[in-house]
Parts: structure tokens; C-alpha cells; sequence
């Protein structure tokens, strides 16, 4: 029983610890564009020389 003394607590900060990431990845704009990754794999255009526009042309944007 002195187990879930250790136990309870601990799941409770990775729980904490898992949310506080989630978060983070919120804020800083990982789950922008879900969709055009898969879509860009499935596409004809996929190859392995980049292609002619290339997004490291392009200036991202941010937004606020």
C-alpha cells in the first residue's frame, strides 16, 4: 500500500509534465498546417530533388 504513496504522485507530474508540452506545442504553432503534410507526401509533385518554388524562398509569416 506505501507503493501508491509513490505512485499517485508520480502519475500526477507526467500527466502535468505531458500537458505542459502539449501546451507549449499550442503556443508555438506546431498544429498549423496538419493536413498539408500528409498531402504533400501523397502528392505527384513529391520527388526527391526539391522543387522549383521552394518554401526557403518565401519569408514565413507569424502571426501574432
Amino acid at each position: 500500500m506505501n507503493i501508491l504513496a509513490i505512485l499517485i504522485p508520480a502519475s500526477i507530474f507526467l500527466g502535468l509534465v505531458g500537458l505542459a508540452a502539449f501546451l507549449w506545442l499550442l503556443r508555438h504553432d506546431q498544429f498549423e498546417d496538419p493536413e498539408g503534410q500528409a498531402a504533400r507526401i501523397l502528392s505527384g509533385r513529391y520527388d526527391d530533388a526539391p522543387a522549383d518554388d521552394t518554401a526557403a524562398d518565401r519569408k514565413p509569416q507569424r502571426s501574432p
